[in-house]
């Protein structure tokens, strides 16, 4: 994965090996998909193959006709992360990046109803466009505003103060089970307004007045 984190002059996304990701989060955007709230968190993952750096392209695929954004906040690792309590593992965090979940949603939605994996509607390449990495003493986790414009207009303002888990929850029960790396990139789940992106689009995020990036929809 090639992927500058020119903020901090550090390069560790680049040295990923995966993406980790958190399904419904936000309670809002579980009710807007029609989906129950989690009692433990949802987790897959995404290929490094996923990223596109600031200023990139995401690559609309054919087989889909419902492409769509879900702005996250990504929590990137900073030194190996496994079986951590969660009130240590923020010492294994080197910063964060605003980035996109891009989900094929009509697939997603036929995965769901056939029972079987997601792996189509969230693993293609271009589906992880990530920012800058940015500092943790910049970003009050617990407390954060992210924000999606698509071609000028905001579509998402969420705020991870209503995430249904915490970061450290995250961090905990992923690490239990799943070791992170130096580099690796946990997503933290979506806010509401989530929808559909087209060829031509630009799609700006940012955790205002602190990081943003922009991406070409090709």
């Amino acid at each position: 994965a090639v992927v500058s984190t020119q903020s901090t002059g550090m390069n560790l996304i680049k040295q990923a090996t995966k993406i980790v990701c958190v399904g419904r989060n936000y309670a809002k955007h579980a009710k807007e998909l029609g989906n129950a709230l989690p009692t433990t968190p949802i987790i897959f993952t995404k290929p490094t193959t996923c990223f596109v750096e600031d200023g990139g392209s995401v690559l609309h695929p054919d087989i889909s006709k419902d492409v769509h954004y879900e702005v996250e906040l990504g929590v990137v690792i900073g030194k190996t992360l496994s079986k951590v309590p969660a009130s240590e593992v923020m010492s294994h965090v080197a910063g964060y990046a605003i980035a996109i979940d891009v989900t094929c949603r009509d697939i997603q939605e036929q995965c769901k109803a056939e029972r079987i994996p997601w792996t189509m509607a969230k693993c293609l390449d271009t589906f992880c466009p990530i920012g800058p990495l940015v500092s943790p003493d910049k970003i009050d986790v617990a407390n954060t505003e992210i924000t999606l414009k698509q071609n000028g207009v905001l579509r998402q303002h969420g705020n991870t103060a209503d995430m249904i888990f915490s970061v450290p929850t995250l961090l905990e029960y992923v690490a239990a089970h799943i070791t992170l790396l130096p580099g690796d990139v946990l997503l933290t789940g979506t806010p509401e307004g989530v929808g559909p992106l087209a060829r031509g689009d630009v799609l700006e995020v940012a955790v205002p007045g602190i990081t943003q990036a922009t991406f070409y929809v090709k």
